[in-house]
């Protein structure tokens, strides 16, 4: 019998095991803290990719040194 083979039974005894020994008051903030993190990760990877597209729009823009502008518009 391996990990996988725990059912619902299973599932709803390991529940009301944790209930009886954190309380409902204690998983309640548990659970606010991992939403909290949740949230926090969202924002931190919608972050990230922001300013992966500002370095990306950065580098995109013109780069040809002045000197070399000039002699094109000769």
């Amino acid at each position: 019998m391996g990990i996988g083979n725990i059912g619902l039974p299973g599932l709803l005894l390991i529940a009301v095991v944790v209930l009886v020994l954190f309380g409902r008051g204690k998983i309640s903030s548990l659970m606010g803290e991992v939403g909290k993190g949740i949230t926090a990760f969202k924002k931190g990877v919608d972050e990230g990719k922001q300013e992966l597209e500002e370095q990306k729009a950065e580098a995109a823009k013109d780069v040809t040194p002045e000197e070399a502008k000039d002699k094109d518009k000769v």
